[in-house]
């Protein structure tokens, strides 16, 4: 095996998960609930088979980047995600994904999550996050 062939081999091993621990880092900087908001995006988008390992990574680092640029700006999550996070993420998702079957739980999950990271009432008093 050439260095040509090691690296792409070794870039192929190392790229992605240099990439997802980046992107994770970039993640846990976002202030609380813009955090919150990208992580339930990013458990959501788990459902989804991406194209290749390259198009996952951008994915994720394109959410990064939304997430990141709203927070300076102030922009209010439900005028990132609208009104059905569900609907938004999966048009979002369209650009780096062939498909992928996502569970009904999952979808409310989601929604209830984007709810609480607005700072909107779920009607879950009782439960303990």
């Amino acid at each position: 095996m050439s260095d040509v062939e090691k690296s792409g081999f070794i870039s192929k091993v190392i790229g992605p998960k240099k990439r997802w621990r980046a992107y994770k880092a970039r993640s846990r900087r976002l202030p609380g609930n813009y955090r919150t908001a990208a992580e339930a995006i990013e458990r959501y988008l788990m459902y989804f088979v991406p194209t290749d390992g390259d198009s996952n990574a951008s994915m994720f680092e394109d959410l990064a980047d939304l997430f990141e640029q709203a927070a300076v700006d102030g922009t209010p999550i439900r005028e990132i995600v609208g009104e059905d996070p569900v609907e938004f993420v999966e048009a979002f998702v369209q650009n780096y994904s062939e498909g992928g079957y996502v569970p009904a739980r999952a979808r409310k999950q989601l929604t209830d999550d984007i709810e609480r990271a607005a700072g909107e009432d779920t009607g879950k008093e009782g439960r303990t996050v």
